[in-house]
């Protein structure tokens, strides 16, 4: 596993509909499953999980993302899994860190 987090300002629905986009179109085999949406007052929050093939691995990998936000305060956090072969441990990484690398660039534009 391999996780990326982010305390930054912006516009909530501005950013996830960027992480959205970034996040399908830096692959052409990944896909969004599904996301979760709640609201506390000011509080929101949102979850998705994008799944993806993973040519290095040789297998499909997934990252959850959760973004909250309060006002113009956000937190983002992405963490991946399943980008190994091994049975009892990882073996390899390198499809985990490559999908974190790409949600890392776009976080780091906004």
């Amino acid at each position: 596993m391999a996780k990326y987090e982010r305390r930054f300002q912006g516009d909530f629905d501005g950013v996830l509909h960027r992480l959205h986009e970034g996040i399908l179109s830096g692959s052409a085999s990944a896909s969004f499953e599904n996301g979760s949406d709640y609201a506390a007052g000011n509080v929101r929050c949102a979850v998705r999980v994008y799944e993806r093939y993973s040519l290095a691995g040789g297998n499909r990998l997934s990252v959850s993302v959760m973004l909250v936000g309060q006002d113009r305060n956000l937190f983002l956090s992405a963490i991946t899994a399943g980008g190994s072969q091994a049975m009892f441990f990882k073996l390899n990484t390198w499809g985990e860190e490559a999908f974190l690398e790409k949600i890392r660039n776009i976080a780091e534009t906004l």
